[in-house]
């Protein structure tokens, strides 16, 4: 009996101790669990810590040292390498009791289509029922080759940079030595800070305060004050090398033919700023030159090639981590024609204080051969400017009308002052012809009867259309390859916008390139899109010609010969060359009154064809035609 009844005890404590030891495997497991998902976890917010850049994020636990003296650790590593984007994921993940390892794989984007990618363990470690990454200071987190505190070097270099060439292949900025002038704080004097800004046309006291600033802060940096070519340097050289603390080392970079030539279509090239090298992807790092604006700026992944990039631990004799060998650029080729810029550029120097631009393009292939701006200007006034036309837009009224049955013997009231829905209009000048001939007004530009007729004889969209077909407005700003402004001539709204209209005021812009584009077609008889760069050839562009009214444009193409022999634009008839047909045009801008009046002239020459702007003058006929002619017999 006791046996049975002792049996099921024994049987029965048997269980007991059983079942107990069975929850303490139960609980070793939970917690072996627990810190499995720990320690997995620590790694993973390690992982996307860095993969943000924020180290110090409450995210990510460490053994040994603070969230911060670990982010300060990654910048003394990684700082050289920039802000180029990094992913690190978690590999593998191992425990054995408190302690553990994760393995990561680490992609740094150094670069357009270029990785640099390894594999790096990190401790992980159990302190105080938490799990982090072990940052003893003693072992680098960053890379396996780099020790603690140690910090990667990193190299941009560049292959040859491609040539901006011209039409026949030429280069129009070729590789020159240039100066860049600066001051060394350490050792420049207040006096000689002084002197430098009257050598260099600096803002009187800019440097002086600089400098004083550079002093205070005992920084060492150089104070950059301007690059100057060959050509501008020798002239004060001896003077600035008399400063103390003023240096000037030299280096290469694309020059054209003078500091003026072609400015700003080809654009500068300089130092890359923060915010170019933050939105680069890695194509530029700091200290990096790259083109900055006009052709330089928006062709330099072509010109400049692709970079070469070395990382190494510590400095240039470090050991190689990552290296890739610069690619050499390639040359952009334009439809520039040397001769005719020049001659264009010289031509301006005529408008003297004012600014003033000039665009000619080849009539048969519509390519741009000359894009000038007055000497001294920032923007690229001839392709991006926009100016109320004035009466040269009349060229695209008359084509309206001379396409809505109007000819150029049609009589047409000339008064001195018409009024539209209340608003009056009136002539340059007060002038008066009566009734007279079509081809009279508009050899002599009379605003009342374009007035008249856009009234009475167009609709609101009639002079939009005009426009387009001769290419103001057409799309082509899209394909130039360069930023452009290629016209606006939108539909009127009523009679007064017809009005205004008509003689280019009112809501009319236009650019001297698209005047150009404007008279290009006329002398050719059809409309093509304007072509500049030629190689890379922008996309997108349909240069099918697009013909215009054969007789509209043939009685067009024979007012705009009287406006030169016996209109508005006889201060350029007897240009040399041949016969010139153009328009003047005088429009109106500002608030004073009276208002000011920018000057314009537009035509063509044989197989040129181009577009004059005077910023502020007289009238175009005045002002703008005596340029043209300068122009003109610049090629001759």
């Amino acid at each position: 009996m006791n046996r049975r009844i002792l049996l099921p005890s024994i049987v029965g404590g048997v269980l007991v101790v059983g079942a107990a030891a069975g929850g303490y495997v139960l609980l070793q497991q939970r917690e072996a669990a627990r810190d499995d998902r720990a320690a997995d976890t620590a790694a993973t917010s390690f992982a996307r810590a860095w993969t943000a850049r924020k180290l110090d994020d409450p995210i990510a636990t460490y053994a040994g040292s603070s969230p911060k003296q670990v982010a300060a650790s990654f910048r003394t590593t990684t700082g050289a390498l920039g802000a180029v984007p990094v992913k690190v994921t978690v590999s593998d993940v191992s425990r054995d009791g408190e302690t553990g390892t994760a393995q990561l794989h680490v992609s740094w984007q150094v670069g357009k289509g270029r990785t640099w990618a390894y594999d790096e363990t990190v401790g992980l470690k159990k302190t105080s029922q938490t799990w982090g990454v072990v940052a003893d200071g003693k072992t680098s987190l960053w890379h396996p080759k780099v020790p603690a505190g140690t910090a990667l070097s990193f190299e941009h270099t560049w292959g040859k940079r491609g040539d901006i060439l011209d039409r026949n292949g030429q280069p129009l900025l070729a590789t020159g030595t240039v100066y860049d002038i600066g001051l060394d704080p350490s050792r420049a004097t207040p006096q000689a800070a002084a002197e430098v800004e009257k050598l260099t046309h600096e803002a009187p006291g800019s440097l002086v305060t600089a400098l004083a600033k550079a002093k205070a802060a005992k920084s060492s940096q150089v104070i950059d004050v301007i690059t100057y070519r060959e050509s501008d340097f020798a002239p004060i050289k001896a003077r600035l090398d008399a400063l103390p603390g003023v240096v000037h080392p030299t280096r290469d970079q694309p020059l054209a033919e003078s500091r003026t030539f072609a400015q700003p279509l080809l654009g500068s090239y300089g130092m890359v700023g923060a915010d170019r090298i933050q939105a680069s992807n890695g194509r530029f790092a700091v200290g990096d030159r790259a083109g900055l604006t006009g052709i330089q700026g928006a062709y330099d992944s072509v010109l400049g090639g692709t970079p070469g990039i070395s990382i190494r631990v510590g400095g240039a004799t470090g050991e190689k981590l990552y290296d890739v060998p610069a690619k050499d650029g390639t040359s952009v080729t334009m439809t520039l024609d040397p001769k005719v810029q020049r001659a264009a550029e010289a031509a301006l120097t005529g408008s003297k204080a004012v600014p003033s631009a000039l665009v000619a393009v080849n009539v048969k292939t519509g390519e741009l051969v000359a894009v000038a701006n007055s000497a001294g200007q920032s923007i690229d006034s001839a392709l991006r400017g926009q100016y109320a036309p004035g009466s040269t837009l009349k060229v695209a009224t008359t084509y309206a009308l001379l396409t809505h049955g109007l000819t150029p013997s049609t009589p047409v009231n000339c008064p001195p002052k018409v009024t539209v829905e209340g608003t009056t209009m009136q002539n340059y000048e007060g002038e008066k012809f009566g009734t007279v001939p079509f081809s009279t007004d508009f050899a002599k530009s009379c605003n009342t009867a374009f007035i008249g007729l856009g009234v009475s004889r167009l609709g609101n969209n009639d002079l939009h259309q005009a426009a387009t077909a001769l290419g103001i407005g057409a799309g082509w700003d899209k394909t130039l390859g360069v930023p452009a402004f290629d016209g606006s001539i939108p539909p009127a709204s009523g009679a007064t916008e017809r009005a205004t209209t008509a003689f280019g005021q009112g809501k009319t812009l236009v650019s001297p390139a698209a005047l150009a584009v404007m008279s290009g077609s006329v002398a050719r008889g059809s409309y093509i899109p304007p072509v500049l760069v030629k190689s890379p050839a922008p996309q997108g562009a349909d240069r099918t010609p697009k013909a215009l009214d054969a007789k509209a444009v043939s009685q067009l193409q024979q007012l705009m010969r009287l406006v030169v022999t016996s209109g508005t634009g006889t201060k350029i008839k007897d240009a040399p060359g041949g016969p010139v047909y153009g328009k003047t045009g005088t429009a109106e801008f500002g608030t004073s009154k009276p208002f000011k009046t920018r000057a314009w002239f537009t035509g063509w020459q044989g197989d040129l064809a181009f577009a004059v702007l005077v910023e502020e003058g007289k009238s175009g006929g005045d002002v703008a035609a005596p340029l043209g002619r300068a122009f003109l017999a610049g090629l001759h």
